[in-house]
């Protein structure tokens, strides 16, 4: 898989948890990916939410990893 096709995988999987986050009035956006670490940043609600860490492993990592085996880590950079 080309680096181009990745990013499009992650943010094809970005998009199908995003209304989730959008809901609780939250968002993601895709920084980089890096050797097959994919760095996103939570925003909105999502910065201060306590089970952000939750979501960001349950949730974002796992929604990832369907559309792109190979990433193995998913980290958030905070504001």
């Amino acid at each position: 898989m080309t680096a181009q096709e990745l990013k499009t995988n992650v943010e094809k999987a970005l998009e199908e948890i995003r209304p989730f986050l959008q809901n609780d009035g939250g968002d993601i956006e895709l920084i980089s990916i890096e050797n097959n670490e994919v760095i996103v940043q939570l925003q909105g609600a999502c910065t201060s939410c306590s089970v952000n860490q939750m979501t960001l492993k349950s949730g974002v990592e796992m929604t990832i990893k369907k559309y792109a085996p190979q990433i193995e880590k998913v980290t958030n950079v905070g504001v």
